[in-house]
C-alpha cells in the first residue's frame, strides 16, 4: 500500500521541490523523498515519532534534505504557518499526508485554507484518508463476530482512539472541504481489493493471491467507485 503511494509522489513531485509533510510518523516517506532528491519539511505532533524519524534520517545520511518539526495539523489550519522562515520564498510545491493523519482532524476547511497559504499555485497536496465505507473490513470483523468493529467507521461523531477522535470523511466531503483553494485532480484506492493491514497474519499464508490483488488494484485503482470503497483513498488536490 505504501509503493502505491509512493508512486503517486514520483508522478507529482520532482528532484529539487520542497515538500511539506502533515503527520510524518516515523519518517518513511520523508526518507523516501530524501532519497529522491526532494527536500521535505517533515511535522508530526508526537515527540516519540519524531525521534524515530530522525534516527532513520541520521543513518541514510540524508539530513541536508530532510527538516523534522514538531507541530500538530491544527496550528497552521487557521492559515497562518507556525514557523514562516521555514516556508520557501515561493511557497511549497507540494503536501503530503499519507495514511490517517487527516482523519485527527475535523476541521477539514481549516486545513485547506492552511495549506493554501504555503503552496505556490500549481503544487499538489497528495492526502492519504481513510474512508467510511469498506467491504473488506465489514467481511473480515463479522467473520470473528465483532460487528461493532466492522462498523466502526460508520459510527457518528467517530472512534475514540488513544485520546484522539478519528473520523472518516467521504471523498465529497473532503472535496468539498478543499474546494475554495484546490482542484481535484485525481483519487485513487489505497487498499480496495488489497486487504487492510491488520490481515498481515492472513496475507502471508497467501502470497500468490496477494499478488494477484495488487496487479489488479494498481490498473483499477482510479475507476470512480473504487476510491470510495478502499481502506484508504488517496486525492491529489491542486492549489489553484
Amino acid at each position: 500500500m505504501r509503493q502505491a503511494v509512493w508512486r503517486r509522489l514520483d508522478a507529482r513531485f520532482r528532484p529539487g521541490d520542497h515538500i511539506l509533510e502533515l503527520s510524518c510518523g516515523t519518517g518513511e516517506d520523508a526518507l523516501y523523498l530524501a532519497q529522491r532528491g526532494i527536500c521535505v519539511l517533515a511535522t508530526d505532533a508526537a515527540p516519540g515519532m519524531l525521534r524515530v524519524a530522525q534516527g532513520k534520517i541520521k543513518q541514510a545520511r540524508v539530513e541536508e534534505k530532510v527538516t523534522l518539526h514538531p507541530m500538530k495539523i491544527e496550528e497552521f489550519a487557521g492559515g497562518v504557518f507556525p514557523f514562516p522562515e521555514a516556508v520557501p520564498t515561493n511557497g511549497f510545491d507540494g503536501a503530503l499526508s499519507n495514511f490517517g493523519g487527516l482523519n485527527c482532524v475535523t476541521d477539514h476547511a481549516a486545513v485547506a485554507a492552511g495549506l493554501a497559504g504555503c503552496l505556490r499555485p500549481g503544487a499538489f497536496a497528495i492526502l492519504c484518508i481513510m474512508g467510511p465505507l469498506c467491504p473488506w473490513e465489514w467481511g473480515w470483523f463479522l467473520r470473528q463476530g465483532q460487528p461493532k468493529k466492522a462498523f466502526r467507521r460508520l459510527r457518528p461523531g467517530g472512534v475514540s482512539w488513544r485520546g484522539l477522535t478519528v473520523s472518516y470523511p467521504s471523498i465529497r466531503a473532503v472535496r468539498h472541504a478543499f474546494a475554495p483553494h484546490f482542484r481535484l485532480r485525481r483519487a485513487g484506492a489505497i487498499g480496495a481489493l488489497l486487504p487492510p493491514p491488520y490481515t498481515e497474519a492472513w496475507i502471508a499464508q497467501h502470497a500468490r493471491l496477494l499478488n494477484i490483488l495488487s496487479r489488479w488494484e494498481r490498473r483499477l485503482e482510479a475507476l470512480p467507485v473504487l476510491p470510495a470503497l478502499a481502506d484508504h483513498y488517496l486525492l491529489e488536490f491542486e492549489r489553484v
